[in-house]
């Protein structure tokens, strides 16, 4: 019960101290059921050669302004930048913190790994065997349509027209329900989703097309979603302590039958959120199965078309999406970069070309993202 009411603190942190482009997802991480990935014994071990780093440092020293409590930089296959200023409640549950959207892109990389283990075809397949999806804009459409966020959904959901990303509204049309606290079939049911049709297919980032990818996942592994789920982080990316996705199913909820209710809320602590991005990085460069999947959704990222950028994070200062990664920052098009980005500023990004992966943990968004971010990835 205590790790639970730590956790608690934390999202309240969040919760009123942030100012992102995110709706607040009112739900407590106590209250919900969780897919619980166990740490290796045979975990990844980092080198580290450390260097001081004043702005890093001034951030940190100054996080009632900034935000900023956590900060990584690995590069030249060793960790040189090691800084943090955890409050307590942290520390104290083993440093565990919410991820947000770069969630999002972790569902990705979990459904890559169903792929290449022969569940799900390919990223041109087509959702015609999924029930739930039945009388729905995004029954037949192409798995690689809902991961580049462009199913013409921006009439039921989204940032494009509701300015927000997990806001939908109930069968009266006048309240706004988070899809975040509903299991996938639920939401499915709604009036708005079962009455809209399929609009114009442009970016339209929103959280329930990566519900919807999770659940699609669960649904084709069937029983080995949960030996998945450990074959991707305990045996592949070598955590060291557990990390989990939680559900849209509360504890309380006694319904063994309710089988789809993953959302993208994922959990991990800083090092273990390195050990994601050092594994992202090895998969490219080894061109294994997975590696081709994170090429393959890098080729086909579609533009934002955003008319405005600001300087707060890589999803606000990139020009492409494409399989639920944020592509082309600005500044830095020429390179092969591979941002995931969430509320608050949660940043896990990846460098292909100087093997650079910058790890960044915030209880807000108003660091100097430009400088300790934009800058080091420029370098």
């Amino acid at each position: 019960m205590r790790k639970y009411l730590v956790l608690i603190s934390f999202s309240f942190l969040f919760v009123f101290s942030c100012l992102a482009e995110h709706q607040n997802e009112p739900y407590e991480p106590h209250s919900w059921k969780s897919f619980i990935v166990k740490g290796s014994d045979n975990y990844y071990k980092f080198e580290s050669e450390l260097i001081e780093d004043k702005s890093v440092k001034k951030e940190i020293k100054n996080t009632k302004k900034t935000g900023l409590i956590s900060y990584l930089l690995f590069e030249d296959n060793k960790i040189t930048i090691d800084e943090e200023d955890l409050p307590y409640n942290i520390k104290s549950n083993n440093g565990i913190m919410p991820s947000h959207s770069v969630g999002k892109s972790l569902v990705s990389y979990v459904l890559g790994h169903a792929i290449c283990e022969g569940y799900i075809d390919n990223i041109n397949t087509p959702l015609d065997d999924w029930p739930v999806l039945d009388g729905t804009l995004y029954k037949g459409q192409k798995l690689i349509d809902i991961l580049n966020m462009r199913a013409g959904d921006q009439k039921i959901i989204g940032e494009r027209n509701f300015n927000s990303d997990n806001g939908i509204q109930d069968k009266s049309g006048k309240k706004s329900l988070n899809v975040n606290t509903f299991p996938i079939k639920d939401v499915m049911k709604l009036e708005i989703v079962q009455n809209t049709k399929k609009s114009k297919a442009v970016y339209n980032y929103n959280a329930l097309a990566t519900n919807l990818l999770m659940n699609y996942t669960i649904f084709k592994t069937g029983d080995d979603w949960k030996k998945l789920l450990h074959k991707v982080f305990n045996e592949h990316v070598r955590i060291k302590d557990s990390v989990w996705f939680h559900q849209t199913v509360k504890w309380s909820n006694k319904d063994i039958h309710l089988r789809e209710t993953g959302r993208y809320s994922f959990y991990a602590n800083r090092y273990d959120y390195l050990r994601i991005g050092k594994r992202i990085l090895d998969d490219w460069n080894n061109d294994n199965c997975v590696g081709k999947y994170l090429k393959t959704i890098y080729d086909q990222r579609i533009n934002k078309n955003r008319k405005g950028h600001n300087t707060q994070s890589a999803s606000q200062y990139s020009k492409k999406y494409g399989g639920q990664f944020h592509f082309d920052i600005i500044g830095l098009t020429k390179k092969k970069i591979l941002a995931m980005d969430g509320f608050g500023g949660q940043q896990l990004i990846v460098d292909f070309d100087s093997g650079r992966i910058i790890v960044v943990n915030a209880l807000d968004r108003h660091y100097n993202w430009k400088k300790i971010v934009h800058k080091k990835l420029k370098q």
